[in-house]
């Protein structure tokens, strides 16, 4: 279960960090309340993953999530450059993500 919670942690970290290119440095009212309420969503979870997870590990996962699904959403919505090798960065996080699952006992 904590896996799971730390998942949609992370899912929550890429809506705050999309949300704050649509709050326009926190100046749009409506981006900005959902910009926040996804960052307490996020935190709330990953605090309550962490209590079964090593907090190093499920940092690191937090953060690749966010990093990876921030970096395809950029791409996806605001024209940013899907080059080989960023391609292949993200790729990397991913592997990091996934190794970090299994060594660390995720079921």
């Amino acid at each position: 279960m904590s896996w799971l919670l730390l998942f949609i942690a992370g899912l929550f970290e890429v809506a705050w960090a999309i949300g704050l290119e649509y709050s326009d440095g926190l100046s749009e009212p409506l981006p900005t309340l959902g910009t926040v309420v996804a960052l307490i969503i996020s935190m709330v979870l990953l605090a309550k993953a962490v209590q079964n997870l090593p907090i190093g590990t499920a940092y690191a996962v937090w953060t690749g999530i966010g990093a990876v699904g921030t970096a395809f959403l950029g791409i996806a919505l605001f024209d940013e450059p899907a080059t080989s090798a960023r391609l292949l960065f993200i790729s990397v996080i991913v592997f990091g993500i996934v190794g970090l699952h299994f060594v660390s006992g995720g079921h």
